[in-house]
């Protein structure tokens, strides 16, 4: 079985957070709004350390790909515009 890199890890932190806000909110006297808010905000803190700690280096093709996603991003506004 192959072992899992950090930012694997960091998507099953950020989706074991919310199961468990879940979990929280239907299983016990917590609302369930409020469990599943708890459970974000913990998810949260390992968004922010794979975003500003720990970001991911760019690939050799890092420019096709900031290009591509403006174009998307011009597009779709354009789109919802128009």
């Amino acid at each position: 079985m192959p072992s899992l890199e950090y930012y694997d890890k960091l998507l099953l932190a950020i989706a074991g957070s919310l199961a468990f806000g879940l979990a929280i909110g239907v299983a016990t006297s917590v609302a369930f709004e409020i469990g599943l808010a708890g459970g974000a905000v913990f998810a949260t803190l390992f968004v922010y350390d794979a975003l500003f700690r720990n970001p991911p280096l760019p690939s050799t093709g890092a420019r096709a790909a900031v290009l591509v996603w403006h174009v998307f991003v011009i597009v779709a506004i354009a789109t919802a515009v128009l």
